[in-house]
């Protein structure tokens, strides 16, 4: 039987009649939570967000109530600031934009209590540039919301002033890290900064305490609010707490978003339920379960990790692909991420040096240049595979592709070195063969029905 979602961010997003405007907003009980955060005290709500045990939804899955425990009220003698990191820019992943562009007000109110219980009277929201309307949107409503009282001076008649302004980013990808955003934001190049001393929650926003969460992971906030923050821990499963967007993309029937569980469907469910299963009839062959930046899962592989049974004891388990729960701690023991929520599936049809190569090519381009391994290897990455997938490769360029991959991950000052390390990594480890043969001149391998049968590849372009 399928597993039902449980729509809490998207309860109201596609539903027939509901818009972004703040009266349908508050037709469907629209800034209730924020009237009730504003009874209680800060501290008691930043402590109900710890008690959720609700994690960061854009990549790192860092826990929130912890984030916001590094700033010391009693210590500080600095403004507080809050981001809304709305920079999605990671491939793969478009969940956040469908908060923006249909339920933007949501996105408000969240902020609005996360803001009040951290003391913060001035915050952002850092918008990717390419959503052109989304800012227009959230220019709106944020139009609305003070007009309404729910912003700005005196809110909902308390003494508590919150002003949120809307920055458009330019469309790096390098501004999703939260320093880099907070560089760009002060107006300089986005140069991610050096972590120890420059931790937002100390150094951030105008050398200011800063709070940096993405979209999803403030919406939760207003949610948490609502039922307390025992009940939110409820959802999911331990360590895993709430609801979770899901993005799928790629080769299934039907792809999409979905909210569920955390950890409540595999990834065979999600595919074959969910989605529809491969498209085609075909078969699958991997997935990339967190954005493109996550380390691809191959299908027939078998992963080891550790679950707890229901007595609260911990066994050894060996699963499948389609079997893993799509939690953070599970898809981190299979030596990938649950990251940003975006899930590629490829059937057996796709080339994976090709699709390696499209993967660099986008690296590649965004490395912000800070690093010398990072941008150097990104580069040198992309070249070598993109003579192998012209048919061009030298027999050691395998050998070489994971080596420079090798020597950029952990070697810089922010993730994007990891980020552009880990796919080539796993592909190349994965899916030696493939790479294998194109390195020798003898195609790609894709599968035909009598086995795998090497295809002719292009030989025209060069490096």
């Amino acid at each position: 039987m399928p597993i039902a979602e449980k729509r809490l961010i998207s309860e109201h997003i596609d539903q027939p009649g509901y818009t972004v405007d703040i009266d349908c907003y508050l037709k469907y009980g629209g800034y209730r939570d924020l009237q009730k955060a504003l009874t209680m005290k800060g501290p008691d709500i930043v402590a109900e967000v710890k008690l959720s045990g609700l994690r960061g939804r854009g990549g790192a899955g860092f826990s929130c109530g912890m984030k916001w425990g590094f700033i010391d009220p009693k210590k500080n003698t600095k403004p507080v600031y809050l981001i809304c990191n709305a920079d999605e820019s990671e491939p793969g992943t478009f969940k956040d934009r469908q908060i923006i562009y249909k339920d933007p007000h949501q996105l408000l109110e969240g902020m609005a209590i996360a803001c009040y219980a951290n003391n913060v009277h001035l915050a952002y929201i850092y918008i990717r540039g390419e959503f052109v309307l989304g800012a227009k949107i959230l220019e709106k409503a944020i139009a609305e919301a003070k007009a309404r009282r729910f912003l700005g001076k005196g809110i909902a008649g308390t003494k508590y002033d919150l002003e949120i302004y809307v920055h458009r980013g330019a469309g790096a990808y390098i501004c999703g890290e939260e320093t880099g955003l907070i560089e760009s934001l002060e107006g300089k190049r986005p140069y991610p900064r050096i972590k120890p001393p420059y931790f937002p929650a100390v150094l951030g926003l105008y050398m200011s305490p800063t709070i940096v969460n993405n979209v999803e992971t403030l919406c939760n906030i207003k949610h948490i609010v609502a039922m307390g923050g025992a009940a939110f821990a409820k959802l999911g499963t331990p360590n895993n707490t709430g609801t979770r967007m899901l993005c799928v993309s790629g080769d299934v029937e039907k792809p999409g978003y979905f909210e569920f569980e955390v950890g409540a469907l595999t990834i065979g469910q999600l595919i074959n339920d969910v989605c529809g299963g491969i498209k085609g009839g075909r078969q699958l062959k991997a997935v990339i379960p967190g954005g493109s930046s996550a380390k691809v899962l191959k299908a027939g592989e078998r992963y080891k990790i550790k679950s707890k049974k229901p007595d609260g004891t911990i066994e050894d388990k060996e699963i499948g692909l389609e079997d893993i729960p799509l939690d953070f701690d599970t898809l981190a023991a299979t030596g990938s991420m649950a990251g940003s929520g975006g899930i590629i599936v490829m059937d057996e049809t796709r080339d994976m040096v090709e699709c390696l190569s499209n993967i660099a090519v986008f690296y590649a381009h965004e490395s912000c240049g800070q690093c010398t391994p990072c941008r150097e290897g990104s580069l040198w990455m992309k070249k070598i595979l993109h003579r192998l997938e012209h048919g061009r490769g030298h027999p050691d360029d395998v050998g070489l592709l994971k080596n420079v991959a090798d020597n950029i991950a952990g070697k810089t000052i922010c993730a994007f070195g990891e980020a552009c390390a880990w796919p080539v990594q796993s592909f190349v480890v994965k899916f030696k063969n493939e790479f294998e043969s194109r390195a020798l001149g003898n195609g790609s391998l894709l599968p035909k029905k009598n086995g795998l049968l090497p295809v002719a590849t292009p030989k025209t372009e060069t490096v």
